[in-house]
C-alpha cells in the first residue's frame, strides 16, 4: 500500500510534493510507534491472539475506508476519510507487528523444537519479503492499468484488494483458533522498565542519599538484578541515538525516490516501468543479498579483519546509505538539467505561435529586441521564442508589437499591446481575428509527471466555435472547445485529433455511428510523453484540419529510470548491514529480561527517523531535490562519525556468560517467551504497512 501512497496524495488528494512527503512520513512514523502500544496491549491485557484478531479488523476497516474514500463519484470528504483510513491502518499495523511472529513462536515447545522454531522464522521472513515483492509489483499495476469511475487510474482497486485480502486473512486466522497454543498475558516488560526508571528518578529527587548510579534508588522495590539489567540496556540504547538518521534516509524510497522516478522515463523497450513500481527492486534484492552477504561478503571481509563485529557492519551500512544519497543527488542534478529554462531577475520570456496559412511580419516592436530576436518574421505554422527579454523597468514593462500578414485583412498593419512582468512567461498567437497574449506555464508536473497540451486554432469562417476531439484507445474520447487556449493535463499516449459537431461529447460518445467512430480513430496523430509540455497548432476549415503542427515546448522525461538502480542496490546493501545486523546486535547484547525492550526501542528509532523527515520537509529548506539529497548525505556522514565514536567505546557482552544466564533464568522459569525475545525482529522491520 505504501508503494502507491505518495502518488495517491498528489494525484487524487492534490497535495503538493512537499506536503505529500510530510504526510507519508507522518504515517510511517505512526506505523513504527504503535507497535509499542500493541505490545503493551498484548502482553498486559488481551494476549497475542485477541490482539492480532482485533487490530487486524481495524487494519482491514482502514483499508476499506481508504478504498471507498478514493471513489470520487461518491463525493465523500475524500481528504478527511483518507486520513481516517490511514490512521486506522497505522493503528492496526501497530498491533500486528509485535505480535504475529511472537504468536508463531508460542506454537513451538522449547528446547525440543528449537530447530523448527528457527526454520519457522526463516520461512516467515522469506514470506514477508516475497509478499512485499509481489505487492510492490502488482499494486501499481492495479492503480495504473485499470480504469474505474471515470478516471484513467484506479486507486480504489489498488487499496481495496489488500483490504479484501486482509478480511479473508482475519477469517482464516479466526477459524484456526482451536488449533493454536494460546497463552495468557504475562505482563509487559516495557511497562516494568518505565515504572522502574520513573520510580528511580522520583526517589532520587526526594532522597539525599548518594548512590553509585541513579537507578540504584529503585533497587529496593524492583531488585538489584533487574536494575542491573536496565543499566546494561541503557548502555546499548546510547548507541541507538544516531540510528534515526539512517531511517530518515532509508524510508524516502517511498517519497523522494518515487517522485524522482516520476520525472524519469520508465520505457525499457518491452515494458514501461511505473514510478511507484520501481520500489520492487528493494525487496527483490533483499532476497538475493542475504545469502550473498552471509556466505560470501562476511567470510571474505572477515579474512582481512573487516566487518567482523555487528557495530562495524552497522557503521559500514550507514556510510553506504550516505553514498546512496550522493548517487541520488547526482541523478537529480541530471534530471534538473532537463528542466525548461526559466527567466531570471530583470527578464521575461515570450513565445509566438502562428497557425495562419501565411507568415507574420514583425514591423517594429517595443522593446526593439523582440523584432531582432525573431528576425522580423514568424513563418507559416511557425513557432518562435524570446527567452531573454530584458525589461528596462524591473517590475513590469509594456510590450508593443506592430505586425502584418498577407492572409489577414489584406496585409493591413495590426497592433497589439500587453503587459509583461519580471520573471514572467507569456505566449502570443495570431489568428484571422487578431492576436492574443496569455500567461504561459512551461514547467513540468513534478507530482504526477503527466504531459500538458495546449491547442491553438485558426478557423475559417471566422469566429466559428466547435469542438476538438482527442481520442485515445485507453482514455476514450475527450472534447474541448476551440476557443479554449488553456493548457490541459493529459495522460501519456497516442491521440487522434479531429473536429466534431458541437453536440458530440464524451458522455454521448458511446452511441457513435460507425462513420463517426471511424473518423475519431483516424484523425491527426500526436504522441504525448511523460513530462512533456506541448502546443498543438491547428488550421481548420469547417470540419477539416487543413494544417497542423505539434510543438514540444518542454522536453519530455528523457533520463532512463534504470539510472535509479545504483542507489537502490547501495541502499539495499546498507539495509542488510545496518538493519538486520542492528536487530542481531540488539538481541545478543541485551540482558535476557530486556530483549523485548530493545526490540521496541529499535522500532522507535524508525519512527523518530520519519519524524526527522517531517521536520526537514516542513521547513522547505531547498527548492531542488538534489540539494535535499546532499543535506541528508551530510547528516548521515556526521551521524555515522558519531556512531563510530560511540561504537569504539562500547564493550561487547560476553556471549557465553550471557547464554549461561539465559539458561539459568529459563530453568528457574522466571521469564516468559515474549520476554526472552521470541518476537521476530526481522519481521518487525520488514513488514509493509
Amino acid at each position: 500500500m505504501r508503494s502507491i501512497l505518495s502518488l495517491y496524495l498528489v494525484k487524487i488528494l492534490l497535495f503538493s510534493k512537499g506536503d505529500a512527503t510530510v504526510i507519508f512520513h507522518a504515517f510511517t512514523m505512526m506505523v513504527y510507534f504503535f507497535p509499542l502500544l500493541g505490545a503493551i496491549l498484548s502482553d498486559s491485557y488481551l494476549g497475542k491472539f485477541r490482539t492480532i484478531f482485533y487490530v487486524s479488523m481495524i487494519y482491514a476497516t482502514g483499508s476499506i475506508i481508504l478504498s471507498i474514500a478514493s471513489i470520487q463519484p461518491l463525493h465523500l470528504p475524500i481528504t478527511e476519510f483518507s486520513m481516517i483510513g490511514l490512521f486506522m491502518i497505522a493503528l492496526g499495523t501497530g498491533g500486528i507487528k509485535p505480535c504475529v511472529s511472537a504468536f508463531g513462536g508460542d506454537q513451538f515447545v522449547l528446547p525440543e523444537q528449537a530447530k523448527l522454531l528457527a526454520t519457522f522464522f526463516s520461512v516467515f521472513y522469506f514470506s514477508i519479503n516475497a509478499g512485499s515483492l509481489l505487492s510492490t509489483f502488482l499494486t501499481p499495476i492495479l492503480r495504473e492499468d485499470v480504469q474505474c469511475f471515470g478516471n484513467t487510474s484506479c486507486f480504489p482497486l489498488a487499496f481495496g484488494v489488500p483490504g479484501i485480502l486482509m478480511v479473508l486473512s482475519v477469517v482464516i486466522f479466526g477459524l484456526g483458533r482451536p488449533l493454536y497454543t494460546i497463552k495468557k498475558p504475562e505482563g509487559n516488560i516495557v511497562l516494568e522498565v518505565s515504572n522502574c526508571i520513573g520510580y528511580a528518578l522520583k526517589t532520587k529527587a526526594r532522597s539525599k542519599e548518594e548512590k553509585e548510579h541513579w537507578l540504584d534508588h529503585s533497587s529496593k522495590k524492583y531488585g538489584q538484578p533487574f536494575v542491573e539489567d536496565i543499566k546494561a540496556t541503557l548502555r546499548v540504547l546510547v548507541l541507538f541515538t544516531p540510528l534515526p538518521i539512517f531511517w530518515a534516509l532509508y524510508d524516502q524510497q517511498g517519497t523522494a525516490w518515487t517522485f524522482q522516478a516520476v520525472r524519469m522515463n520508465g520505457d525499457i523497450g518491452f515494458y514501461t516501468i511505473l514510478p511507484d513500481q520501481f520500489q520492487v527492486v528493494n525487496p527483490f534484492l533483499i532476497l538475493i543479498f542475504i545469502p550473498i552477504f552471509q556466505y560470501i561478503i562476511y567470510p571474505s571481509f572477515g579474512k582481512i579483519g573487516l566487518l567482523r563485529t555487528p557495530l562495524e557492519k552497522m557503521t559500514c551500512g550507514g556510510f553506504l546509505a550516505a553514498l546512496a544519497f550522493i548517487v541520488s543527488a547526482f541523478v537529480s542534478m541530471k534530471i534538473e538539467a532537463t528542466d525548461p529554462i526559466m527567466p531570471n531577475d530583470g527578464f521575461a520570456q515570450l513565445r509566438f505561435y502562428n497557425p495562419l496559412p501565411c507568415e507574420v511580419k514583425i514591423l517594429d516592436s517595443l522593446p526593439c529586441s523582440i523584432k531582432e530576436e525573431l528576425n522580423g518574421v514568424i513563418p507559416q505554422m511557425g513557432y518562435a521564442e524570446v527567452l531573454e527579454l530584458k525589461l528596462k523597468i524591473l517590475d513590469q514593462a509594456n510590450v508593443e508589437i506592430n505586425y502584418a500578414a498577407e492572409c489577414v485583412q489584406g496585409n493591413k498593419t495590426q497592433k497589439m499591446s500587453f503587459p509583461v512582468l519580471e520573471r514572467d512567461t507569456q505566449f502570443v498567437y495570431f489568428t484571422n481575428n487578431g492576436s492574443v497574449a496569455h500567461k504561459d506555464i512551461i514547467t513540468k508536473d513534478e507530482n504526477s509527471g503527466a504531459p500538458f497540451l495546449r491547442i491553438l486554432t485558426n478557423t475559417y469562417p471566422n469566429n466559428e466555435v466547435f469542438n476538438i476531439s482527442l481520442f485515445n484507445d485507453a482514455q476514450g474520447l475527450n472534447t474541448i472547445s476551440n476557443n479554449n487556449s488553456h493548457r490541459l493535463k493529459m495522460t501519456q499516449g497516442e491521440y487522434q485529433v479531429n473536429i466534431l459537431n458541437n453536440d458530440l461529447t464524451k458522455e454521448n460518445s458511446l452511441n457513435l455511428t460507425s462513420k463517426q467512430s471511424e473518423k475519431l480513430k483516424n484523425g491527426i496523430g500526436i504522441n504525448l510523453l511523460l513530462g512533456g509540455v506541448y502546443t498543438l497548432m491547428l488550421e481548420v476549415n469547417g470540419t477539416d484540419i487543413v494544417n497542423h503542427k505539434l510543438i514540444t515546448v518542454t522536453q519530455p522525461n528523457s533520463i532512463s529510470m534504470l539510472w535509479l538502480l545504483p542507489q537502490y542496490i547501495i541502499i539495499t546493501a546498507a539495509e542488510i548491514l545496518f538493519s538486520i545486523t542492528g536487530l542481531e546486535f540488539s538481541y545478543s547484547q541485551a540482558p535476557v529480561t530486556m530483549k523485548s525492550v530493545l526490540t521496541a526501542s529499535f522500532l522507535m528509532t524508525d519512527s523518530i527517523g520519519n519524524l526527522i523527515v517531517v521536520v526537514i520537509e516542513s521547513a522547505k529548506i531547498f527548492d531542488k531535490a538534489s540539494n535535499d539529497f546532499f543535506l541528508y548525505t551530510a547528516l548521515m556522514i556526521v551521524d555515522m562519525l558519531l556512531f563510530w565514536y560511540l561504537a569504539s567505546r562500547y564493550r561487547y557482552v560476553n556471549l557465553e556468560e550471557h547464554d549461561e544466564q539465559m539458561k539459568l533464568d529459563n530453568d528457574n522459569n522466571i521469564l516468559s517467551k515474549s520476554q526472552i525475545g521470541l518476537e521476530n525482529p526481522v519481521f518487525n522491520k520488514n513488514q509493509d504497512a
